[in-house]
């Protein structure tokens, strides 16, 4: 729990953060109210370049509405970055409660008001301790995570230079685990992710004479067997690949053969060699099974997320971090990754780091509802906690450089 400079005088960062717990949570509660969908932060990141410059830390806006704070400490060392993502899901919210959102159809299910609100905490308490703090800090708060990505884009835009960052973390509140717990996994924690559609052409008829057609509904349904098929037969039951549909639409009439049926999904996987596979495997089904059947399929798989990699050194950190402020009894060592996605892998790519969990589950509370619900609630004390662990990793990592 306790960090020292040099003379010896203790920082105790969990005490600091729930010291100004209310300011925490009322920023939360702002940027929940007014939430943005990807690419469209303009409000969120003026909120956040405000309080950055109140804080006496310099900002540069990335990528329209990405922000990069810099606070430079008094003694020397290496640079470390905090990473928060900003973005709205477009979702109707359900809940009632006073801050609920006010833009119909968007609403922060997946937490990022909370990640962006916990980041401005941690960039408050290090300011407080500038004059103790042995390196620099870059704060990164990154529009466009639900959408194409927009841990890429600020990379490019050079986030992580001027001055070079060392090593990165942040972190993704989740409703798996009690709210003050923190998990962590080292290596692989997220799957890398490939959107894709297929386009399945035939030939319409009328539907008392089918022989003269080509039937894209049916053609579309042995695509969607063989694609199961694939996972079942071809992939290795201890590896983990899945190809989810998530929309098909087709056709024109009940009495007549569908010409022409589009559907989309996206491929999950966390091998690299499982991945090209995988999308390769997609391209040969569904052109394959229409060829046999007299269509055509039109196959375009993107390039999007890579899986995520937790540096082994830097998540051994931040485990003692973990123990340090909240005791060992708070800290969950997260067996198996999970199949969903996230951009942060960019940045790990980039730079070795760790991405940890923070837990706000309430069920006294009812809060249990899973990211991406319209009814995603957290427990609000765990932001001033996850505040102060973001401080304390990054005096950990500054200290051991």
């Amino acid at each position: 729990m306790i960090v020292k400079d040099e003379a010896m005088q203790p920082i105790n960062f969990l005490a600091e953060a729930r010291s100004i717990s209310n300011e925490i949570i009322n920023l939360r509660r702002q940027i929940h109210q007014w939430p943005e969908l990807g690419k469209q932060e303009f409000r969120t990141s003026q909120l956040v370049v405000q309080y950055l410059n109140k804080l006496g830390i310099s900002t540069t806006n990335l990528c329209g509405t990405g922000v990069v704070g810099v606070l430079e400490g008094e003694h020397p060392g290496a640079v470390v970055a905090l990473r928060a993502d900003m973005d709205a899901l477009p979702i109707e919210e359900k809940n009632d409660v006073p801050y609920r959102s006010q833009r119909e159809g968007i609403m922060h299910a997946c937490g990022h008001d909370c990640h962006t609100a916990a980041l401005l905490g941690s960039a408050k308490l290090l300011a407080t301790h500038r004059k103790e703090l042995p390196g620099t800090v870059k704060f990164i708060f990154q529009p466009d995570e639900e959408g194409d990505g927009g841990a890429a884009p600020m990379i490019e835009a050079g986030a992580l230079e001027n001055p070079k960052v060392t090593a990165i973390f942040g972190a993704h509140v989740s409703s798996l685990y009690p709210a003050g717990h923190v998990g962590t996994i080292v290596g692989k924690f997220c799957a890398a992710s490939n959107p894709f559609k297929i386009t399945v052409l035939g030939r319409n008829a009328h539907g008392a004479r089918p022989h003269q057609g080509v039937d894209a509904i049916m053609i579309t349904a042995q695509i969607l067997t063989a694609l199961q098929c694939y996972i079942s037969r071809e992939v290795d039951p201890l590896d983990s690949a899945l190809i989810s549909v998530g929309t098909i639409r087709g056709g024109t009439r009940s009495n007549v053969v569908a010409e022409e049926v589009t559907l989309s999904g996206i491929i999950r996987t966390l091998d690299a060699d499982l991945r090209k596979k995988t999308t390769n495997a997609v391209q040969r089904i569904a052109c394959g099974v229409a060829d046999i059947f007299g269509g055509q399929a039109i196959v375009k798989i993107e390039e999007s997320f890579a899986a995520g990699f937790n540096d082994a050194r830097m998540t051994k950190l931040v485990d003692r971090s973990i123990c340090k402020l909240f005791g060992e009894d708070k800290h969950i060592s997260i067996e198996r990754p999970s199949m969903g996605t996230e951009d942060m892998g960019a940045f790990l790519a980039a730079v070795p780091g760790c991405f940890y969990k923070m837990g706000v589950r309430d069920d006294s509370a009812g809060f249990v509802a899973p990211a991406h619900s319209d009814r995603f609630m957290v427990q609000e004390s765990a932001l001033p906690d996850l505040s102060a662990l973001h401080a304390q990793v990054v005096f950990d990592y500054l200290s051991s450089c």
